[in-house]
C-alpha cells in the first residue's frame, strides 16, 4: 500500500471542546482535556487537523456550543478536509443530531470515541463481550437520532398488505426490543465470567498467594511493569489503552513470599460509566486483591489530577478501603527536583523501562502485605511433617536438626506462616 493510500484511509477530524462554569470537573473541557483528546483520537486511528475550544456561561440546548460556533466548526471542517468531528464533552442524542445536520459530518463525543478504541483493542472473548455490552448501552438511547427517515409500516387507509393492518410497530422499536435483548444476553453471559472468576478466586486463596493489582491512568506504564517485575512480555507501547485483556503472573519478591501480580485497565478521565459497568466483571478483581500497585506516571505534570482519577474509579468499585502502595514511574524521564515527597512506607520512585527503584518496590510490597519476617526456633513431632513441608515451602529455613521429640528447625517466616506454627515454638 503506498504512503498516498494510507493518508487517505486516516480520518481527518476537528476537536471541540465546550467550557462553561457550572460545569462539573467531570463535563468540562479545557486546554489539557483538549490535548487527551488529541491523544485519544490519535490512538482511535484520525489525525486531528485543527481544534477549537469554546467558553459560554451555559451549553446551547439545541447545539450545545451554539449555532455560530457550530457554522465555525463546519467552516474549519471544510478548511481542513475533516469528515470527523469530536467533542471533548458528553453530547445528548439531539445535540448530536442537529451537528450533523448542520457540519453534514459525523460527530462522536468522548464517550463514543473511547468506545470505539475499546472495540479495537478487545481481543478475548471476555473483552469482546464487556465492550460489545457498553455500546449497546451507549447505543440505545440515541436509536431515536439514527432512524429519521422510518415510519409506520401500516397505512390508516385500508391499503396495508394483508397481515400488517393494525396499530403496527416502527423499526425503532423493533430495534430498542432487539437492543434491549442482546443486552439481557450479553449481561447473562458476563454473569457467567464472573462466577467463573469466583471460582478462580477461592482457587487462589487455597493456594494462599496474596493477589496485588496494578492500576492507574492509561499509559502510566503499568504493563511495562508487570513485563518487567515477572518478564511476562506482554504488549506495551506508549499509547492510550495499550492494554485491555487482564493479565496475570506469578512473582517471588523474596525468599518467604510469592504473589499473584495482574495488570488492568488504564483508567482516564471522564471514563463513560457505561465501560465502567460493562467492566465490572473483570474491575471487580481490584474490590478482592490484598494489595493496589497505583502506578503514576511523575513525567506528566498533570500527574496529581490523574492519581485522583484512578483513585475515584477505585473507590466506586468498592475498593477504597484495600492497601495501596504508591509507584512513582518514569523517574528516568524527570528532573529529581520533580519528585513528590512520600514517607518511605508510602511509596517508592522507580523507572519501570530501566528496573531502577525495583528492589525497593518488591520490599515494600513485601512489607505491605503484612508479611514481616520472624526469626523462629521450632519443635516439629515427627507426626506432623505436613507442617515441616509447609515450611520449606513457604518459609526460609536455615537449620534443620532432629530430636526425640521431633524435628527442630530454625526458620525466618512471615506473619501469616508464624500465625500458623505458634503451637511449634520452642521458648528461649
Amino acid at each position: 500500500m503506498t504512503e498516498n493510500q494510507l493518508e487517505q484511509q486516516v480520518e481527518r477530524a476537528v476537536l471541540v471542546g465546550l467550557s462553561c462554569p457550572g460545569f462539573t470537573a467531570a463535563q468540562d473541557a479545557d486546554e489539557r482535556t483538549m490535548d487527551e483528546l488529541r491523544a485519544l483520537a490519535e490512538t482511535a486511528g484520525a489525525q486531528a487537523v485543527a481544534m477549537t475550544l469554546q467558553r459560554r456561561p451555559a451549553p446551547d440546548a439545541r447545539t450545545f456550543i451554539g449555532e455560530g460556533k457550530a457554522e465555525e466548526v463546519k467552516a474549519l471542517a471544510e478548511a481542513n478536509d475533516a469528515t470527523l468531528i469530536l467533542f471533548d464533552n458528553e453530547l445528548s442524542p439531539s445535540q448530536m443530531r442537529s451537528l450533523e445536520e448542520m457540519t453534514g459530518r459525523t460527530v462522536l463525543d468522548r464517550s463514543a470515541l473511547i468506545l470505539d478504541i475499546f472495540a479495537q483493542r478487545a481481543r478475548t472473548g471476555e473483552g469482546k463481550l464487556q465492550v460489545e455490552l457498553a455500546q449497546y448501552q451507549y447505543i440505545l438511547p440515541r436509536l431515536s437520532g439514527m432512524w429519521t427517515h422510518l415510519v409506520r409500516q401500516t397505512a390508516g387507509s385500508g391499503k396495508s398488505p394483508i397481515g400488517t393492518r393494525g396499530p403496527g410497530e416502527t423499526q425503532l422499536e423493533t430495534d430498542r426490543r432487539h437492543i434491549r435483548r442482546r443486552i439481557d444476553k450479553l449481561k447473562g453471559d458476563l454473569e457467567q465470567v464472573r462466577q467463573v472468576r469466583a471460582v478462580q478466586r477461592r482457587q487462589r486463596k487455597k493456594t494462599e498467594l496474596p493477589m496485588v493489582a496494578i492500576v492507574g491512568y492509561t499509559n502510566a506504564g503499568k504493563s511495562t511493569l508487570l513485563n518487567t517485575l515477572t518478564g511476562a512480555n506482554i504488549e506495551a507501547n506508549d499509547r492510550l489503552f495499550d492494554t485491555l485483556d487482564p493479565t496475570t503472573r506469578k512473582k517471588r519478591i523474596s525468599d518467604t513470599q510469592e504473589i499473584l501480580l495482574s495488570d488492568t485497565v488504564g483508567f482516564i478521565r471522564k471514563l463513560p460509566h457505561h465501560l465502567v459497568s460493562a467492566f465490572k466483571a473483570t474491575l471487580e478483581e481490584l474490590a478482592y486483591a490484598d494489595l493496589l500497585l497505583h502506578v503514576v506516571d511523575i513525567s506528566d505534570e498533570d500527574w496529581q489530577m490523574q492519581a485522583e482519577t484512578v483513585e475515584g474509579v477505585v473507590a466506586q468499585l468498592g475498593a477504597q478501603d484495600i492497601p495501596r502502595v504508591m509507584v512513582y514511574n518514569k523517574a528516568d524521564r524527570c528532573a529529581p527536583d520533580a519528585i513528590p515527597f512520600f514517607r518511605p512506607d508510602e511509596g517508592v520512585c522507580i523507572s519501570a523501562k530501566t528496573g531502577e527503584g525495583v528492589d525497593a518496590l518488591l520490599a515494600l510490597i513485601e512489607r505491605a502485605l503484612g508479611r514481616g519476617k520472624h526469626q523462629v526456633r521450632l519443635c516439629i513431632p515427627y507426626s506432623d511433617g505436613a507442617v515441616l513441608d509447609m515450611l520449606h515451602r513457604e518459609a526460609q529455613v536455615e537449620s534443620t536438626d532432629y530430636a526425640e521429640e521431633g524435628t527442630v528447625v530454625e526458620a525466618v517466616v512471615d506473619d501469616k506462616t508464624y500465625g500458623r506454627i505458634r503451637d511449634y515454638l520452642i521458648e528461649d
